[in-house]
């Protein structure tokens, strides 16, 4: 069994920067943490959950074109945490933000792939 636990959401202006923190425990602790896939997505109201960025095979990253060179995702494995930097953030980014976890997957953005996912964590950015 898989725990993740996001944090870091928050209100910030137009312009500004967050950290979001997922910190994952269980089976991944253990396991072969080098190949499981980390994804983070975000679901806007009245809107669908949506891919953001995605972490696998170590270290290779992939981004939604909508955040791509503001976003960045990156991962602690002494830590067991992954992470996203958001910077210029704009109003379009308001969302719940959730963290997920899979041992492999075929489409990063996929999100029947992931088996795990945390709680969410609130994104708010005003103009």
């Amino acid at each position: 069994q898989v725990q993740l636990v996001e944090s870091g959401g928050g209100s910030v202006q137009a312009g500004g920067s967050l950290r979001l923190s997922c910190a994952a425990s269980g089976t991944i602790s253990n396991g072969n943490r080098m190949g499981w896939c980390m994804g983070w997505f975000r679901q806007a109201p009245g809107k669908e959950r949506e891919g953001v960025a995605a972490i696998y095979f170590g270290n290779s990253a992939t981004y939604a074109d909508s955040v791509k060179g503001r976003f960045t995702i990156s991962r602690d494995f002494a830590r067991d945490t992954v992470y996203l930097q958001m910077n210029s953030l704009n109003p379009e980014d308001t969302a719940m933000y959730y963290c997920a976890a899979a041992p492999f997957v075929g489409d990063a953005f996929d999100l029947a792939s992931y088996r795990y996912w945390g709680q969410g964590t609130q994104v708010t950015v005003s103009k």
